[in-house]
């Protein structure tokens, strides 16, 4: 005799809530005591609940992506002041100043790398899902706009879904039109933010950028250089750029890092030979086989 046995015996919460909505006011049930813990505010932005809100924040995410389908991904990090090149002359033309206009310029000559991330996020963008289903190299940026706006939009431009993980920040910012909707997240927690950045990463473009791109640049070689993180391709667009801001030789002239942790990164200067490089890092050794559909959490060390 075939028995009809329930999946679940309580209430699932979303059902409780709504019957909570449903109670009769009196004074005890109007107290900000009585509301479901789930459902209170006051109480969730509590600093005694700052371990609590850590957790929404990494599980959210995570399982948003996770049911998206969403293997690996390919990270950008970047400015968010470099315009794209056909806005780069009305950037000149508003310099007041003669600093104004020769920063202008600079950034102008750094418009290249807009079209660059945008190409090579197309490029990453056509990899095929692997053997389980799940998409390989999803593109994923800061949401934002200049670079993070350019990888989006490439990939929205190759008819893929991109990532992107926006921050509350205290001046108003939104996240760019090219960003996927349901791939569209928000963070109060920087450490957070960053961590769903490497979770998934199998590959890094790093372009030329400020404080916030040095931040994500810099944690991510800390990570891989002590063996917190596997090794994976860090792409560092523009040397010019990094050699004027960054004296990586002197490093290690200095005794403060090895030779060897200069391997960890490699200077490009275009898509194609970023994407070049990304495809001979993964064809070099038959034991990273991830591509081939063992999903985000089968990086293995090399």
């Amino acid at each position: 005799m075939k028995k009809d046995i329930p999946k679940r015996v309580f209430p699932k919460a979303a059902e409780d809530a709504a019957v909570a909505k449903g109670v009769v006011e009196t004074p005890q049930t109007a107290d900000p005591a009585y509301r479901l813990a789930y459902q209170d505010p006051d109480f969730l932005l509590r600093d005694d609940l700052r371990p609590v809100r850590f957790q929404l924040e990494l599980l959210k995410p995570e399982l948003l992506l996770d049911e998206a389908g969403i293997g690996s991904t390919f990270v950008f990090y970047g400015s968010a002041r470099i315009p794209e090149p056909a806005k780069a002359d009305a950037i000149i033309a508003a310099a007041h100043t003669d600093t104004q206009r020769r920063i202008a310029e600079r950034l102008k000559a750094k418009a290249k790398y807009y079209d660059e991330a945008r190409r090579l996020a197309m490029l990453a963008s056509a990899t095929p899902p692997g053997e389980d289903g799940r998409r390989q190299f999803v593109v994923c940026s800061g949401g934002g706009p200049s670079i993070m706006e350019a990888a989006n939009r490439g990939a929205m431009e190759a008819g893929a879904e991109s990532i992107g993980l926006n921050i509350v920040l205290p001046f108003e910012q939104a996240p760019n039109a090219y960003v996927t909707p349901r791939l569209s997240f928000q963070f109060h927690y920087f450490a957070l933010r960053k961590m769903h950045f490497l979770l998934r990463a199998r590959a890094v473009a790093v372009f030329p950028g400020g404080f916030g791109t040095f931040d994500e640049f810099f944690e991510l070689l800390t990570l891989v250089q002590t063996g917190k993180m596997a090794v994976l391709p860090i792409l560092l667009f523009g040397k010019e750029f990094w050699d004027r801001v960054v004296d990586f030789e002197a490093l290690v002239e200095e005794g403060v890092c090895s030779p060897t942790d200069l391997d960890l990164i490699r200077f490009v200067e275009t898509a194609d030979e970023a994407w070049e490089a990304v495809n001979d890092y993964y064809a070099a050794t038959k034991e990273r086989v991830w591509l081939k559909g063992r999903g985000a959490h089968a990086h293995p060390a090399v």
